[in-house]
């Protein structure tokens, strides 16, 4: 097979069991809890490293940001082979109980961003896989690990006029955290046939001015630096728990 387009990858250099995230840095930062791991490709948004955790091949592909990039990623990835990818990201906080650094296990998220309605109508769900979930979820447990399980939102934007109102309005309706990537990965996912979940860092205080909130997380802030770890840990427990 031919190497991919954009991540620049062919399937004898990508394991079945992938993290995404989105940052590129956020990357390195996986890959150096694995074993022998080596970085086998980077173009634009998307860096790639393969190596082992507890003898068992992952990879760590960042995304960038957004759904569209994060999609070609999961296609791409799919067509080298791949059949679980769990998402380590970062989200902001939509209830106010939840602090800096503690995680969101996404059971299923809001559609409000566009890359994943370019292939299904938006009353298609949006969902984790229930292995996957069960997996973070004993892991996290096991560690007592702070942590928050149920929906969050994916959007498009967190500069538009209305983002007050827009945070306000889903947080009255329970939703955890939002952030710009993972309705797409659970959705497109799903259609095609991939493991799929996402845990996710939070790196806003609810209600919080949204770049003081990613001003803090530029600054490595070590209660989320913490909660990466944290996150990205528990994803490759999870990926090694599987088949």
């Amino acid at each position: 097979m031919s190497k991919q387009p954009h991540i620049c990858v062919d399937e004898t250099q990508v394991a079945s069991h992938v993290i995404v995230c989105g940052e590129p840095d956020r990357a390195n930062r996986i890959a150096a809890l694995l074993d022998n791991a080596e970085m086998i490709s980077e173009n634009r948004e998307y860096r790639l490293f393969t190596g082992q955790y507890k003898g068992k091949p992952v990879t760590v592909c960042s995304t960038g940001i957004g759904a569209p990039s994060l999609i070609i990623a999961l296609e791409e990835l799919r067509q080298c082979g791949v059949t679980h990818i769990i998402r380590v990201g970062s989200a902001g906080a939509l209830q106010a109980d939840i602090q800096l650094g503690e995680l969101i296990i996404a059971e299923g998220a809001v559609r409000d961003e566009g890359g994943s309605k370019a292939y299904i109508q938006p009353t298609y769900p949006a969902c984790a896989s229930f292995s996957l979930l069960k997996a973070l979820d004993s892991h996290l447990m096991s560690q007592a690990t702070p942590c928050y399980r149920g929906i969050v939102r994916s959007h498009d934007s967190f500069y538009t006029d209305e983002e007050d109102e827009i945070c306000q309005y889903w947080s009255r309706k329970g939703v955890l955290g939002a952030d710009m990537e993972t309705s797409a990965l659970l959705t497109v996912g799903r259609l095609r046939g991939l493991e799929v979940a996402s845990v996710l860092n939070n790196v806003v205080l609810f209600q919080q001015d949204v770049k003081e909130g990613v001003d803090q997380y530029v600054n490595h802030a070590q209660a989320m630096m913490e909660g990466e770890k944290r996150a990205a840990i528990a994803a490759l427990e999870a990926l090694h728990q599987q088949g």
